[in-house]
């Protein structure tokens, strides 16, 4: 029999590491969220990824902990949506730039 998780993250324990960071944190690591977006933008489009989180939008006015900054808004929404085997890619690239930053993650 398959475990269920609570939340679509709780399935690896990387992702489950950078979306508990991107909460914790969210202020230290907004610049690192905007990487990830300029990342993604230029293989999909601005237009694209603004349109998605508009629908993404919970229609409750947003009291998600990551609905009062657009940015950390987009990545953790990107990060739902993607196939699993991306989530994990991202996530450990997410944890590779911390460290090659200088931001101690541990």
């Amino acid at each position: 029999m398959a475990q269920e998780y609570k939340r679509w993250y709780d399935y690896d324990p990387l992702l489950l590491k950078v979306i508990n960071m991107l909460k914790d944190y969210k202020d230290e690591l907004h610049e690192q969220a905007e990487v990830f977006l300029s990342n993604v933008e230029s293989k999909v489009s601005k237009e694209a990824i603004d349109k998605f989180c508009k629908l993404a939008k919970p229609i409750n006015g947003g009291s998600r902990w990551y609905d009062d900054d657009i940015v950390i808004s987009k990545t953790v929404e990107l990060l739902r949506v993607v196939p699993i085997e991306i989530q994990k890619q991202v996530a450990q690239s997410f944890i590779d730039a911390l460290k090659k930053n200088g931001i101690n993650i541990e």
